[in-house]
């Protein structure tokens, strides 16, 4: 416990910065010669979710504090008085809609796979942007390519269902989504 922790954190946070500054898209610009400017989407002013708070979820936690976050509400598996406070996951469905960005840490439990299907990915707000440095599994791939791609949410993940993404998959190509290949740990 604890040999990954700001590596992992450090990368969640990469992955939220760049998938709202639209890194991946400057970066296959410039590949092109394309001077194509894009608005984006800052860190600062966000309401941010972290669920699975964790060794992982408090380093990220402590990696925002210089991001100007406009708030941050922490989830596990039971509730803790705090400090910090932390809800249980069955406060999920009230939270999600409260969130701009969520950073998905929790580990892969039967209670955790599949946490981030259809209900939970549809109580999420336009525009709002999902982190995955947990585990694939936590995440319904088809539930997230439905929301990607009638453009209502986007993601950032690190980690895939299945994975290795194959390279005929579908989730390569959905707008919106920021794909690295599991390396949160490695550094």
């Amino acid at each position: 416990a604890g040999l990954h922790d700001t590596s992992t954190a450090e990368l969640a946070v990469a992955l939220a910065l760049a998938s709202g500054r639209h890194l991946d898209w400057f970066a296959r610009d410039q590949a092109q010669g394309r001077w194509n400017q894009r608005p984006g989407r800052s860190l600062a002013d966000q309401r941010v979710l972290i669920v699975g708070y964790g060794h992982v979820g408090a380093a990220i936690e402590a990696h925002l504090r210089g991001f100007e976050v406009a708030s941050v509400t922490r989830v596990s598996r039971r509730a803790r008085s705090g400090p910090p406070p932390v809800h249980p996951f069955g406060d999920l469905p009230a939270l999600l809609p409260e969130a701009d960005v969520v950073f998905v840490a929790a580990p892969h439990t039967p209670q955790t796979e599949g946490l981030f299907g259809a209900r939970h990915l549809g109580l999420l707000p336009d525009g709002a942007l999902l982190v995955n440095v947990a585990r694939g599994k936590l995440v319904d791939t088809p539930a997230l390519l439905a929301e990607l791609s009638a453009g209502r949410i986007t993601a950032a993940l690190d980690v895939t269902d299945p994975e290795p993404l194959p390279a005929d998959h579908p989730l390569w190509h959905a707008p919106g989504v920021l794909i690295s290949p599991h390396v949160g740990g490695a550094s």
